[in-house]
């Protein structure tokens, strides 16, 4: 199937809906009886709940009911989990505070919720909300993730000392600390990873439907992970049944990890269904989501690389502090530690690797995955002191990466952090970069730029990811609740039509279409005649959903094993029906044929018999055409790649200007091409966005969010961005069925250090060393007119 099967550029099946209006999204969709939601946030960072009236509120008009965190306690509504234990150095558990769904005696982040008004439409809710009175008590609040740990800092669990969850540590501390004795130089570079606010175009919504005549609830719900919303709030908040929660997310316009959490107001409106008798329906307005949706990244990172007189790496050490903001969200605690840590050896030969994450509490909302999630957090530290190294040393950042590169002959490869890399070519990677950038003229652009008043940069970054999210024994065994297979059920209908039943879910990605593109490779099935099904727990089997790259690596695999087995099955069907040795018949392009006969059957024949069983095996196989699959990967995946980016820097302003940026990746099997380049482009622009320009910031004394719109909190527009060129080197995985790797995230991984060096390497001839994200014009243009000052004197 070359033209609509694997590695053809097939055009997205699912936009045409997306463009004409016809998407159903979760605020597309109202119940029968629908009423409305408005949650009361608390105004401070820190509060204690003294009383709450809601007499006026209740009274208001078209009120439903007003309810507070007393309420669902009364009911014994739980504590919303979190999915990923940590164990600190000193071998004891990890800190977990409780995390009501509505709070109870003390609020703890400005947008923390406090109290629930249901009426008869949206705008009555929210007007009876202000009339709910709140007796407040302020406290002490603490936002900065450096402050946090710090003696005398406002506490934000009295039950926990320091504000600290977990002091924990990965790698061979000892071979590491040797390592750095032995050093002929060593290289320290402070950084901050910026807070971020992921703004996925579509803001969350919830709606909870309770059927009284089966005591059966259902949730609709912007989710990337459906299944894993009705196994967390079913039985460990509402003590449901799972059979009795039915969980449906339906089109999700982005999500970049936001989406993949349980979230409070989801717990909320199903619960509140159940107490008014109608369907609950809560919509995030924009400013909402800035203090309700998880944020992302806000690391303070001490990074040191210990390097050998012959520039090869010996030991690479980090010390980081994580925010966790004021509660745990579903997988915060991984980020930090597991994720960040699995990859700091990069693609690097280092041989020893260590790093102390403690994770810390903060009065701010809470924070956890955001695209590229730990990875990209590594992945900056590293290839950041790697370019400072190069500048202490006087070698080409070029050159003292190739001197320490992983080389493809050394394939599989076994970390220091104790992951294999199955394949990669990561010399070639950077070669062809290279070629692709122009590397080798740039000097005569930096020239160029000069004589227009521009100061011209370019920054490297390589990288690899540990994607696909699997296996699920290696996650149990680092703390994860819940196993990281996928699920697939290929339906083969009676006239040879194919339904998909997918536990993957896509917000953006494309699924419909390279999923579309697998079974049609697989089983020779025109795109046309093949849909794929996802986001209904009713519906499909269980599944873990979309996170961490892994689509295609993990749930286009559960379909390629499910194809599988109809074929298998298929073989069988034919042989009986053209009376032939099952070893004799052959499947290829929706065919089945008999090698010692040369009779022929199509899958649209062997599935009318199998529903039809006229001529059929009945004796030896079930009716039907319909399997099921749960790929449980042996390994993660691995993608890596190059990224190069010049900047120009304006000296009057300090305004960067991203002028080119190049990639080239290695995703393994390319599904398609142009929804992979889509992917890139994506991730490569929230990189961009985090390096220049976007930054989540509180008031220290306050702890309110002072980028709580898009006034103060700016996102990288159309042009803000170059045309990006991007290449792939396609090294198939090797321990899955497809040989993919993974794409979403890739962009936003390498592209962060890639302009941020670019920024410095522009600045060098001033003599700044060092910028911490976002790079802004004032952030800038302070910084050059300090290094003219300083060169004054």
């Amino acid at each position: 199937m070359a033209d609509n099967g694997i590695g053809a550029s097939v055009r997205r099946v699912e936009d045409d809906r997306f463009l004409t209006g016809r998407g159903t999204f979760t605020d597309d969709i109202d119940r029968p009886g629908q009423s409305h939601a408005w949650i009361v946030r608390s105004p401070h960072a820190n509060a204690k709940i003294k009383s709450i009236d809601i007499a006026k509120a209740a009274a208001a008009e078209g009120v439903l009911a007003v309810f507070t965190g007393a309420d669902m306690a009364a009911d014994e509504v739980g504590s919303l989990p979190c999915g990923w234990d940590i164990t600190n150095r000193d071998g004891s558990a990890m800190k977990t505070p409780p995390h009501p769904p509505l709070a109870v005696d003390q609020a703890r982040h400005v947008g923390d919720q406090v109290a629930l008004v249901i009426a008869e439409s949206r705008a009555l809710a929210r007007d009876a909300a202000e009339l709910v009175a709140i007796d407040y008590e302020p406290l002490a609040a603490v936002t900065a993730t450096a402050a946090a740990n710090k003696p005398g800092a406002p506490q934000v669990w009295d039950e926990i000392p320091d504000n600290l969850c977990y002091d924990s540590g990965w790698g061979d501390e000892a071979a590491t600390d040797a390592a750095f004795k032995q050093a002929a130089h060593v290289t320290t570079l402070e950084l901050i990873n910026s807070r971020i606010i992921p703004n996925p175009i579509e803001p969350r919504v919830a709606i909870g439907e309770y059927d009284a005549g089966n005591g059966k609830h259902t949730l609709y719900t912007t989710s990337q992970n459906p299944h894993v919303i009705r196994l967390l709030m079913g039985p460990f908040v509402l003590g449901l049944a799972e059979h009795k929660l039915r969980v449906v997310a339906p089109d999700v316009g982005g999500g970049f990890g936001s989406k993949i959490f349980h979230y409070a107001e989801e717990a909320i409106v199903t619960w509140a269904a159940k107490k008014v008798g109608r369907p609950v329906k809560w919509t995030a307005e924009r400013s909402e989501a800035f203090v309700s949706d998880a944020h992302g990244r806000d690391h303070v990172t001490t990074a040191e690389l210990a390097l050998d007189r012959g520039a090869k790496f010996l030991g690479f050490r980090v010390r980081i502090t994580a925010n966790m903001g004021a509660y745990l969200s579903t997988f915060s605690t991984s980020v930090p530690s597991f994720f960040c840590t699995s990859v700091l050896g990069g693609v690097y030969t280092t041989p020893a690797v260590y790093a102390q994450i403690k994770a810390v509490f903060t009065n701010t909302v809470p924070v956890d995955a955001y695209r590229g999630a730990g990875r990209a957090e590594a992945n900056y530290q590293l290839e950041r002191v790697v370019d400072k190294a190069a500048r202490e040393l006087g070698i080409d950042p070029v050159e003292l990466r190739r001197r320490n590169l992983i080389p493809s002959s050394a394939m599989p490869y076994m970390t220091p952090m104790a992951l294999e890399y199955d394949s990669g070519d990561f010399a070639a990677n950077m070669d062809a970069c290279l070629k692709a950038a122009d590397y080798a003229g740039f000097e005569q652009r930096r020239a160029a730029a000069a004589k227009q008043g521009k100061l011209r940069g370019i920054g490297l970054s390589v990288y690899v990811e540990a994607a696909g999210l699997g296996p699920s024994h290696l996650a149990g065994k680092l703390g994860a609740h819940a196993g990281l297979y996928e699920s697939a059920e290929v339906r083969v209908h009676p006239t040879g039509s194919v339904t998909v039943f997918t536990g993957s879910h896509s917000h953006g990605q494309g699924h419909e279409t390279t999923f579309a593109q697998v079974v049609s490779e697989q089983l020779g099935v025109p795109l046309e005649s093949i849909e794929i099904v996802h986001g209904d727990t009713d519906l499909i089997p269980f599944g873990m959903g979309t996170f961490g790259s892994r689509s295609i690596a993990v749930g286009g695999s559960a379909i390629m094993v499910a194809c599988d087995k109809v074929i298998a099955k298929g073989k069988k069907i034919a042989a009986h029906m053209l009376e032939a040795e099952e070893a004799n018949i052959a499947f290829a392009d929706g065919v089945f044929s008999d090698s010692a006969s040369n009779q022929t059957l199509t899958l649209g024949d062997i599935a009318l018999s199998a529903y039809v069983p006229h001529n059929y095996p009945l004796d030896s196989l079930e009716p039907g055409l319909d399997e099921t699959a749960f790929y449980d990967p042996p390994n993660f995946t691995y993608p890596n790649g190059c990224f190069i980016c010049e900047v120009e820097i304006d000296e009057e302003t300090g305004a960067v200007a991203v002028v080119s940026f190049t990639a080239v990746d290695d995703f393994g099997t390319v599904i398609n091409p142009m929804v992979v380049a889509g992917q890139v482009h994506g991730g490569v622009t929230q990189g961009i966005g985090q390096a220049l320009l976007e930054n989540c910031t509180y008031d220290g004394d306050s702890g309110q969010l002072t980028t709580g719109s898009y006034m103060d909190y700016t996102l990288p527009r159309a042009d803000d961005l170059p045309t990006f060129a991007v290449e792939h080197n396609e090294i198939p995985c090797a321990h899955n069925p497809i040989g993919a790797k993974g794409c979403g995230e890739a962009g936003a991984t390498g592209s962060t250090a890639a302009v941020i060096n670019a920024v410095i390497n522009a600045l060098a001839p001033l003599g700044i060393e060092q910028l911490d994200m976002p790079a802004t014009p004032h952030v800038v243009w302070r910084a050059m007119q300090a290094a003219k000052a300083a060169a004054a004197e």
